[in-house]
């Protein structure tokens, strides 16, 4: 009977937990909709009159749409960046092996390990007059987010045969087309998840473009989160509304991929 009755008790936890973690997401979408006053309490309560004119007033803000277009610019060229980097250093890692590369690997996990000091970033991208540009910003994520991904792949690539190189070069396979027309397709999964989590990480930073982008105009939607609050603080209900606009697209990529994050994560961990 208690063998029975141990998962429905664990189903039961668990929903409670999630009902938990939806609070706040609650709170956010209810807010929305309410007016001036009634939006100042945080109140969890449905509005007594549904507000539409908060989003009136977040869309026809100016920048809003120079934001979006700044955090999907920066989200893709970063994405692009990672997935390439990251699978052809753990290509290379996991293939041709050597104290050297066990190194570099190693140093990789360390990335996982020590924060990111901005100070000595914000210098260097001084030194090379970078400090302000969308490469700058686009450099400092590919970064951070490279050691994670090498860790994923290179665990991945731990599956994939051997004998899949050996016979394509065989066939008179170079290493690139190999790279291109062998190995990327296979580590696809992997590529996904590492794609979710870096628009994710970019997309709701907000200390690294804060720090590094100088320029308003190349400002993206979460610096422009900050402003809005700060002009409409005393107007929880448009701040409510401009932040669920803020993130109902990566909300949407991740309830839409999210099992590819959980494939993505298992794969490689069992070798068959």
């Amino acid at each position: 009977m208690k063998a029975k009755l141990s998962p429905v008790i664990l189903e039961i936890v668990a929903v409670a937990l999630a009902l938990v973690i939806l609070i706040p997401f609650f709170m956010i979408f209810v807010n929305s909709f309410k007016g001036i006053r009634e939006s100042a309490l945080f109140g969890l309560s449905l509005p007594t009159t549904w507000e539409l004119d908060n989003y009136r007033e977040v869309l026809s803000q100016d920048n809003i749409l120079r934001g979006f277009k700044n955090s999907f610019l920066m989200s893709a060229l970063v994405v692009l960046c990672v997935n390439l980097f990251a699978s052809m250093a753990a290509f290379v890692i996991q293939r041709r092996g050597g104290k050297f590369l066990q190194g570099i690997y190693m140093a990789f996990i360390m990335g996982l390990i020590v924060p990111v000091s901005i100070v000595p970033t914000i210098r260097l991208m001084d030194m090379l007059h970078m400090k302000g540009s969308y490469l700058s910003i686009i450099m400092y994520y590919t970064a951070v987010l490279l050691p994670f991904s090498v860790f994923l792949l290179v665990g991945f690539m731990k599956s994939v045969p051997r004998e899949l190189d050996e016979a394509a070069v065989l066939e008179g396979c170079g290493y690139f087309r190999l790279y291109f027309r062998i190995i990327l397709p296979l580590v696809s999964t992997v590529l996904v998840t590492v794609s979710i989590v870096v628009i994710v990480s970019v997309w709701n930073d907000f200390f690294g473009p804060f720090y590094l982008v100088t320029d308003s105009t190349k400002w993206t939607i979460v610096l422009q989160v900050f402003n809005f609050v700060t002009l409409y603080s005393t107007n929880w209900g448009v701040v409510f509304a401009f932040m669920l606009v803020v993130i109902a697209p990566v909300l949407l990529i991740y309830l839409f991929l999210q099992r590819y994050i959980i494939d993505g994560l298992t794969a490689g961990s069992v070798k068959g």
